[in-house]
């Protein structure tokens, strides 16, 4: 898909946390007729023996606190089981401290996760523990604004 000539609807920009400040990168999110483009550019991360890290969108709209403790949980509005939830989105792959993804989604619009939080984890989601993955801690957030 030619980004240049789409403008998205709404973007995070990605910052590290105390562990990780060196992380850097955005969310962009472009509304489309039934679904929701994703994609995220991240540089600065941690290198992991399984080389996955866990991508969320998360409840909370601050990318505040200990760890980005006001990040809250994952966005889950119709309050499904993991990895059900509206939020989850599969992980990045790390190569060289960098990642780059595009997903579709219909589990959200654009509209549904502004004010919400972009969040990577320090560890690979497994897609079968409650209630989030054990993705590990917060490493990197960024607030979703509308563009």
């Amino acid at each position: 898909m030619n980004h240049s000539v789409m403008r998205p609807s709404a973007r995070a920009i990605l910052r590290g946390g105390e562990d990780c400040p060196s992380v850097r990168g955005e969310v962009l999110f472009y509304q489309r007729r039934r679904s929701v483009l994703v994609v995220v550019r991240a540089s600065g991360l941690p290198e992991t023996s399984a080389g996955f890290l866990g991508f969320h969108i998360h409840a909370g709209a601050r990318c505040a606190g200990e760890d980005f403790a006001q990040t809250e949980g994952h966005f889950n509005p119709k309050r499904e089981e993991h990895p059900q939830h509206a939020g989850d989105l599969p992980p990045l792959l790390v190569c060289d401290g960098r990642a780059f993804m595009e997903v579709v989604t219909d589990r959200f619009r654009v509209s549904d996760v502004i004010g919400k939080t972009a969040v990577i984890h320090g560890g690979a989601d497994d897609f079968r523990s409650q209630p989030s993955g054990k993705a590990g801690e917060k490493i990197a957030c960024g607030e979703i604004r509308r563009v």
